[in-house]
């Protein structure tokens, strides 16, 4: 079996789980077979190429009804570097690849890795003309995969098949490294509960600091470490606001973005995922590779990561109250905190192992 022509796509504009697991992908696979990275030329995924040997091209994403631009430079990439598969990871892509795959004379097969959740029946004219050009669909848990048999026909569902996404085995730090990004970062040496992310409503920052907060009040000295950039300013000035309202400055406090979050997860007692609905939930399973114990609200993926009481923690959604008696339960309890985090990481190694899965993925790939 020969290896094929792979070109990675993703023309997102954020740079979060979707986008970090769209470049991780294309540098493992450059080892295995001949890859190209197509990104948007206004998105942040550029400074993860630049300067490297990796092969990348920068397109304009045009508006949905423009899309017809995109597509053409697409499928012109697609033909120069004889693409044989495109994989792409952005749900938004699909009418571009789809069209490229047209437009192109390669007809390259299109794979997605699908990491955001379906709700509603895809029958109608434009769905049916998209889905019956797919050829394989690598949803990120089992959950995805019956939410695409059941909401995507049979005559023009493509092939479906699970793939977990992997943590990269973490560069750990020893206790001077540690105790210099505390210092940076003006932590004290107290329980610190850590969450990672874009800072937007829907990634729950607030629900941590609410927590904190209530357990301060109980006389539980904690403090959180927030860490990602700002997706929403607006947002993230509400969240500066209270905490600067409630006096909580030297409490919780704001990383911005870093390149180097799984350093950043060793100074954590706890990593807490509080999405109202993660598809998957990558930074979970970045913290359980560290030993770190993990909290996460219990519906869709974290439901597939963490066993609760075992490897982690479950609380549930929106509840602050719910998360705080979860962390205290920590504070509380170092044994229990140990335990949770030793099989957590013999977890992460054992199940979601970056180059395991990756190796899973070119296989794939390959058999198209």
């Amino acid at each position: 079996m020969r290896n094929k022509n792979i070109l990675e796509l993703c023309l997102s504009p954020d740079l979060g789980g979707l986008e970090l697991y769209m470049v991780r992908a294309s540098h493992f696979l450059d080892d295995k077979t001949k890859v190209i990275s197509v990104i948007n030329e206004a998105g942040k995924l550029e400074q993860y190429y630049k300067d490297t040997a990796f092969k990348y091209e920068k397109i304009k994403r045009y508006s949905t009804l423009l899309s017809f631009f995109t597509a053409k430079k697409l499928a012109q990439i697609i033909d120069e570097n004889q693409i044989e598969v495109v994989h792409l990871h952005w749900t938004k892509d699909i009418p571009v690849a789809v069209l490229a795959k047209l437009f192109s004379k390669q007809k390259p097969k299109l794979v997605q890795t699908r990491n955001m959740t379906m709700t509603r029946f895809k029958d109608d004219f434009y769905h049916r003309f998209l889905y019956k050009h797919m050829d394989l669909i690598l949803p990120v848990t089992h959950q995805v995969k019956e939410q695409l048999e059941r909401f995507i026909p049979v005559d023009i569902r493509p092939k479906v098949e699970v793939l977990y996404m992997g943590a990269e085995t973490p560069e750990f730090i020893d206790d001077a490294q540690k105790q210099k990004l505390r210092t940076e970062y003006g932590l004290g040496d107290i329980f610190t509960v850590g969450i990672v992310g874009r800072i937007e409503e829907g990634k729950g920052q607030y629900l941590v600091i609410d927590a904190v907060k209530k357990l301060l009040h109980e006389g539980i000295n904690v403090q959180a470490l927030i860490v990602g950039h700002a997706m929403s300013e607006e947002y993230l000035q509400s969240l500066n606001e209270g905490v600067k309202k409630e006096n909580l400055e030297e409490k919780i406090i704001f990383s911005g973005f870093t390149r180097e979050a799984q350093k950043l997860m060793q100074l954590f007692d706890c990593l807490v995922l509080a999405t109202d609905r993660e598809t998957f939930g990558l930074v979970l399973i970045e913290a359980m590779a560290c030993g770190i114990c993990v909290i996460g609200t219990d519906n869709a993926g974290p439901l597939e990561i963490i066993d609760n009481k075992e490897s982690g923690l479950l609380f549930k959604k929106r509840d602050s109250d719910d998360l705080a008696e979860k962390i205290k339960l920590l504070v509380n309890d170092e044994e229990l905190k140990e335990r949770l985090g030793t099989v957590a990481k013999e977890k992460a190694l054992r199940v979601f192992d970056s180059t395991k899965q990756f190796e899973k993925l070119f296989t794939i790939l390959r058999a198209l």
